[in-house]
């Protein structure tokens, strides 16, 4: 009898932890997922305007976002402040803290403007043609312009993602994604008056994108209630302890996504060397792959929160808990799609292919595209499977504060396991096959050490918050 009641009570946690899960989740998952329609869509209409036209706006990307990554996650990383705060009940001190990301973000996405001029040198060093250097660089262009309005949305949505409003965060990223696609596909294709822009259109379209997001998040920012109880307008000015202590957590987590951005883009570039079909593969096969990752970047973003809220209640059996659930509902989402890669890539690839080139001569360049990206699926599926533990486990150490250990984890790794390797692979002539072996067994070494960190449990002691705020909700 009472094992049958400590069964009951065991059941009745878990549900309630997922409930718990899904609830801060969903809008966040819902939220990924229209940044996946956004740029899967926009790599399709890519596809359709040139077979090779996909292929250097996700090199100009990849180059963009190993750059970007860094102030972007830094940025982010308010939302764990802000989930600590809302959990030891401290909510005036969430605006200002939000305020120290806005100075951050404003300064870093003026300086990205520097990338205008120099990006002719940086595409002329990748080696392509004539006419792929000029899609980089004007993608390349329209992106360093974007920097701007997307830090500063990143701060503002880091305020509703760590007081658990997903759905404010929603709203705010639907807005953006529908000018996306709107604008994508008219001046890409020059529809409703406009000019044939190409692949200039569809970096401009993400600058418009950008722009009304921002302005929609500020605008929410400030509504009256936020700005009486959170001082989201009296706590706006510069707070040098409190942006300290944002960037000695924010820094290292931004670097770690930055290490590993870096990591692929360099991958990316190999492969760029070893020829433009198995680079334009490769990148429709990373645009693919977004359909199992980003939604579940949600669900780790959900995680961040939760357990910066329950250590901010001093509740660190909750979040480990609470961890452990994450991890199955992402181990079990992207193992299904992991299959649907493995036994069905067709049915993914054909979005990409639905429309052929506008030029007869390049329908072969297509079809080999095609074929090899069905391929690389396949590789895709498998480490599908522990890219859920990097994840989760990964943002339950960020969501604590052990920044500083999951990016030494990241510097430490990507040299040896991907970069050099990938390199080898092309300069020996070793194939595309050897490097994506190599790409896998980075991400199933990567997990497993995310794992033994969580295991040892030592992360349940950090706070990223002042101590004395914590001691006090603990009495």
């Amino acid at each position: 009898m009472q094992e049958n009641i400590s069964s009951m009570k065991s059941l009745s946690s878990w549900w309630s932890q997922l409930r718990e899960l899904l609830y801060v989740a969903g809008p966040l998952i819902l939220s990924s997922g229209c940044w996946t329609l956004e740029l899967a869509v926009d790599r399709m209409f890519l596809s359709w305007y040139h077979p090779l036209a996909v292929g250097a706006a996700v090199q100009s990307a990849m180059i963009f976002w190993a750059i970007f990554v860094l102030p972007h996650n830094g940025v982010s990383y308010v939302t764990t402040f802000v989930a600590q705060y809302h959990g030891a009940g401290k909510e005036e001190r969430e605006g200002p803290v939000v305020w120290q990301a806005l100075y951050v973000a404003l300064l870093s996405g003026v300086a990205f403007l520097v990338l205008v001029p120099l990006a002719p040198t940086i595409v002329d060093w990748l080696g392509h043609d004539e006419r792929m250097r000029q899609w980089e660089r004007e993608y390349l262009i329209c992106l360093a312009f974007s920097a701007l309005p997307t830090l500063l949305t990143a701060a503002v949505s880091g305020f509703f993602a760590g007081r658990g409003e997903t759905w404010t965060v929603l709203g705010i990223n639907l807005m953006g994604v529908v000018v996306n696609l709107v604008f994508d596909y008219v001046l890409i294709f020059g529809l409703w008056g406009f000019p044939e822009l190409g692949v200039f259109g569809a970096g401009l379209a993400t600058v418009l994108a950008a722009v009304i997001s921002n302005l929609a998040g500020l605008i929410w920012f400030w509504r009256r209630r936020y700005r009486e109880e959170c001082k989201t307008w009296e706590g706006r000015r510069l707070d040098l302890p409190l942006l300290r202590r944002l960037l000695r957590y924010g820094v290292p987590a931004g670097l770690q996504w930055w290490f590993d951005s870096l990591a692929w883009t360099a991958f990316l570039i190999v492969i760029g060397w070893v020829g433009e079909i198995e680079l334009s593969a490769t990148s429709v096969a990373f645009a693919i792959n977004t359909v199992a990752f980003v939604p579940m970047l949600g669900l780790g973003q959900a995680v961040n929160i939760l357990v910066g809220q329950h250590l901010g209640e001093n509740r660190p059996q909750s979040a480990e808990r609470l961890t452990w659930t994450g991890f199955a509902v992402t181990w079990l989402y992207m193992s299904a799609v992991g299959g649907l890669y493995f036994w069905t890539p067709h049915v993914f690839a054909d979005w990409f292919y639905l429309v052929g080139p506008q030029r007869p001569e390049d329908h072969h360049l297509q079809r080999a595209v095609y074929e090899l990206t069905c391929w690389l699926l396949r590789f895709v599926a498998f480490y599908c499977l522990f890219d859920s533990m990097n994840i989760v486990f990964a943002s339950a150490l960020r969501g604590a504060g052990d920044t500083v250990y999951v990016t030494w984890v990241s510097a430490g790794l990507a040299l040896p396991l991907l970069i050099i390797p990938s390199w080898l692979a092309w300069y020996c002539h070793w194939g595309l096959e050897v490097a994506w072996s190599f790409a896998t067994g980075y991400v199933i070494v990567l997990a497993l050490v995310f794992l033994h960190r969580f295991l040892r449990g030592t992360w349940q002691t950090m706070r990223v918050i002042e101590p004395s705020y914590v001691t006090a909700e603990s009495a």
